[in-house]
């Protein structure tokens, strides 16, 4: 198993998505992800209940290999930092457990430095440490 500090690991993974060059973001996400690293999302509550409503029990979204990650990031990256004015961080609670790597994230506003959202995050590594597989839970 190769040695990974969780908490480096959990400040490069918030950087990525403030990362305003998409070349540089690119370049994050290639030393970051597993070429085909899958990103799993919880959706947003509403979303949730419209997918019950249809009969679908646990929906989830993901965006899987360099290229759809890249679009994810990008795009959050457009709505929350350039459009709102929100920046990402790491809370300093990484924690690892063989592959896997557990930390929280917190949604900062630039303008007057009140944390407005975050989350939590648990990645599967791959044997060179990069993320195989990221579980995002928005909101805890």
């Amino acid at each position: 198993m190769i040695e990974i500090d969780p908490q480096d690991l959990a400040h490069r993974y918030a950087a990525q998505w403030t990362e305003p060059d998409a070349a540089a973001r690119r370049t994050t996400i290639e030393r970051l992800w597993a070429e085909d690293g899958t990103h799993v999302l919880q959706p947003p509550v509403e979303i949730r209940e419209i997918a019950a409503g249809l009969g679908f029990r646990h929906p989830t979204l993901e965006a899987r290999g360099h290229d759809a990650i890249e679009i994810r990031v990008a795009r959050s990256y457009e709505e929350f930092v350039a459009k709102q004015g929100i920046t990402f961080r790491a809370r300093p609670d990484a924690v690892r457990l063989d592959d896997l790597i557990r930390f929280g994230w917190e949604a900062v506003s630039v303008e007057t430095g009140e944390v407005v959202g975050g989350g939590s995050e648990i990645v599967v590594l791959d044997g060179e440490g990069r993320i195989r597989t990221d579980y995002m839970f928005p909101g805890s």
